[in-house]
């Protein structure tokens, strides 16, 4: 039995079945429309959610257009141990650096990131935490893995045919839109949820393009803002 290398970044992703410049130009039109839909909610308020209206186009492209979810990810890992270090590797950096580096650095030219709107209400409120937590792993985690790092990505990967480069490039790409995603944060807010958007589309690739890995990444990463509202540490 052939035990999992500790990096597996496939070189190239075969694309779906088809004419091949037909789907890169739709995949382009997905991307593009995606990236339309967050910024038009998030920065325009123009459109409904974006997250929610990702995840469902997500599903229903990713599934008609590839024939499976495993396309974006969405697939059992050959080690739930593997996934759980990446994750948990992943969670640790993105916590450290937003404390320590992140928000120092951006604290020179803006004021910190917005709190959301629940994060006042938890502070020794068993009732609105669990709320929380449960906002955490359903729309956050998985909801938003699934429209950004599953999704978006891999519609910017496809304009490069599915290359290991492809993927980077597109991490970027979709970093950034996460950035946006969060844009009621303020500028000090976009800029680290980019830096986040970076750290989980990393922890995506180590694990070899499994979207379990930045899902756990993520639902880590707010469950531990969630704890440290609910017992007021950074007051």
């Amino acid at each position: 039995m052939k035990h999992p290398s500790l990096i597996v970044v496939p070189s190239k992703i075969p694309l779906p079945s088809g004419n091949p410049l037909a789907s890169r130009a739709l995949s382009a039109f997905e991307f593009c429309f995606g990236a339309f839909i967050v910024i038009g909610h998030n920065v325009f308020h123009v459109v409904p959610n974006e997250v929610i209206i990702l995840f469902v186009l997500g599903l229903i492209s990713v599934r008609f257009r590839d024939g499976s979810w495993s396309a974006m990810g969405l697939k059992r890992p050959a080690s739930w141990r593997r996934i759980l270090l990446i994750a948990v590797g992943a969670a640790v950096l993105r916590i450290l650096l937003g404390q320590f580096v992140i928000e120092s650095m951006t604290g020179f030219f803006w004021p910190k990131p917005a709190a959301p709107a629940l994060a006042n209400e938890i502070t020794g409120n068993v009732k609105v935490a669990l709320l929380a937590l449960l906002l955490v792993w359903t729309f956050a985690a998985f909801g938003e893995e699934i429209a950004y790092r599953g999704y978006l990505l891999t519609r910017a990967a496809d304009l490069g045919k599915r290359s290991a480069a492809a993927y980077w490039i597109g991490i970027i790409l979709v970093s950034i839109l996460f950035g946006y995603g969060h844009y009621y944060k303020g500028a000090s807010g976009v800029i680290d949820s980019c830096v986040a958007g970076l750290i989980l589309g990393t922890a995506y690739m180590l694990a070899g393009r499994n979207l379990w890995a930045s899902i756990f990444a993520h639902g880590f990463i707010d469950t531990f803002g969630i704890i440290d509202a609910f017992f007021g540490w950074s007051n």
